[in-house]
């Protein structure tokens, strides 16, 4: 079994950088920020109303997009990077991409250093991908 210090040479070193990653990162917030107002509008919701439903379809939204077999929301697509398994390179399922959402609520919390966290940990991870085991890498060649 392959440990997470083995995973560069077991699935490539290749990992996405910071601005590609910040770039898919805002697509896939405006999608999920233009729906959750459009069903919020349409609700004519409170507005702890419409945090509830935003919520739940941003879970929802990045479960699906990151936990399924092209491990890429619309944002990760258009800058041509995934989610992966640490160690095998293949896609993490659907309850490690909810593992990674609640990872990214934490991310935030001290003032987005498990964001900016990636910027000197040697496998480019997030506080999120960490929680999940996952790296994000450029699609060529996974």
């Amino acid at each position: 079994m392959a440990t997470g210090l083995s995973a560069p040479t077991a699935i490539g070193s290749a990992r996405a950088g910071f601005w590609r990653r910040f770039a898919a990162a805002v697509i896939d917030a405006l999608i999920v920020g233009i729906v959750g107002g459009i069903i919020g509008a349409i609700l004519h919701s409170a507005p702890s109303a419409s945090y509830v439903v935003g919520t739940i379809i941003g879970i929802a939204y990045y479960t699906y997009f990151e936990g399924g077999p092209q491990g890429a929301g619309p944002g990760k697509r258009v800058m041509n990077i995934r989610v992966v398994d640490v160690n095998t390179g293949g896609a993490i399922g659907y309850p490690r991409a909810f593992v990674r959402y609640i990872g990214r609520i934490v991310s935030t919390i001290p003032i987005f250093l498990g964001y900016f966290w990636m910027l000197w940990d040697g496998q480019k991870q997030c506080w999120h991908d960490k929680f999940a085991s996952d790296v994000v890498v450029p699609t060529t060649g996974y």
